[in-house]
């Protein structure tokens, strides 16, 4: 493997044999393998014959609240990449079109989040969002003291409706390490900002919305120019948004993006592309001598949140092995539902994407991934 970090240039990417990237070939082959045979039990139609989103029905949800507001299309097979050093070791599936992604869209938002850093938009977490984002969200006394820092922890406790969606519909969600208190969408008393941490697929949209307003363009241009543009992506990929969000800045129309497709639209992107935003990350920020996030920005995202050891800014951690306990513990994590996940293992120099992948075969993949290494 070359000394010097290797960035994949636009269009192309160099293969490495599995045992030049320090991988025994057939543990390696493996590890693919057993990704091919994980694929998720969903559905290959992520609508329902009548017209309700598969996802938000599987968690419960019923109409309206389960039918979509943006685009969805259907799923494909499982598809995969493994880079070591930035090259590509071992690929599977069809790793150039580009599909729905879920809340991995969370980890871009959380990335944009320090893209606005970076301009000077956002200089400090702790200062309260409306003081800078005047669109009402942030007047009631429960939304007037949440903080940037609690919108990208998920302890906002933001309440109110966005785009005809209620805060309480995800109200009691259990995902990774929370429990739900009650069924999920059963409204509960709202706590103070920065107390409680709960996966809320409207208040991410909140946050999506108040980087819109921070930038005062939308958040795909902007993502575009700063991160993918930069970084080689293709032209493929698109930020979908819902048909009832478009808003009103400064006398312009725009559409803000979700941060998901729990209700359809969200990040359309293909698993190179995917592998190409984790390398970005997992140097640091940079590509090719381009600094694209502040200096200090993965290590504040990648910090466990004090009420959840295994949540950062959007991105899940493993401090202690609490996400998979075969990975390192200085691992992270981009993951959406179904599974898609992005996985930066730093101590390794391995980034892994794996698509429509079984919840419960992650643990498996990595650590086949990791056994495979000589």
């Amino acid at each position: 493997m070359s000394a010097a970090p290797y960035f994949p240039p636009r269009g192309d990417w160099q293969r490495v044999e599995a045992i030049e990237a320090g991988f025994d070939p057939q543990r390696l082959a493996g590890a693919v393998a057993f990704a091919r045979a994980s694929e998720t039990d969903w559905p290959r139609e992520l609508v329902t014959p009548d017209g309700q989103l598969w996802y938000a029905a599987s968690m419960g949800e019923v109409p309206p609240t389960s039918l979509p507001l943006g685009p969805i299309e259907d799923r494909d097979a499982p598809s995969g990449v493994v880079l070591r050093g930035g090259m590509l070791a071992a690929s599977w599936g069809d790793i150039e079109r580009p599909q729905v992604t879920f809340s991995v869209a969370k980890s871009y938002l959380a990335v944009l989040a320090g893209v606005a850093a970076g301009r000077g938009l956002l200089p400090d977490l702790d200062a309260r969002v409306g003081a800078r984002v005047r669109d009402g969200g942030f007047d009631s006394a429960q939304n007037a003291p949440i903080t940037w820092r609690h919108l990208l922890q998920q302890t906002s406790e933001w309440s109110g409706t966005l785009f005809d969606r209620p805060d309480s519909v995800d109200h009691n969600r259990s995902v990774g390490l929370s429990g739900g208190e009650a069924p999920k969408g059963d409204r509960r008393a709202m706590r103070a900002p920065g107390t409680h941490w709960e996966y809320n697929d409207v208040r991410v949209n909140r946050l999506s919305l108040s980087l819109l307003r921070l930038f005062g363009e939308a958040l795909p241009g902007v993502l575009r120019g700063e991160v993918m543009d930069p970084v080689g992506a293709s032209a493929t990929w698109r930020w979908e948004a819902y048909r009832n969000a478009v808003v009103d800045v400064d006398g312009r129309a725009i559409a803000s993006v979700p941060g998901g497709s729990h209700w359809g639209g969200g990040i359309f992107v293909s698993t190179l592309d995917h592998a190409r935003f984790g390398l970005m990350v997992a140097r640091d920020g940079t590509w090719n001598g381009r600094r694209i996030l502040p200096a200090s920005w993965v290590r504040a995202m990648t910090t466990p949140c004090p009420l959840n050891c295994g949540y950062g800014f959007m991105w899940w951690l493993n401090d202690g092995g609490v996400q998979f306990p075969s990975a390192p513990h200085d691992a992270y994590f981009a993951m959406g539902a179904g599974t898609h996940v992005v996985a930066v293992l730093p101590s390794q120099d391995i980034v892994l994407v794996a698509r429509w992948i079984r919840k419960t075969a992650v643990e498996g993949l990595v650590g086949r991934v990791l056994a495979a290494l000589r």
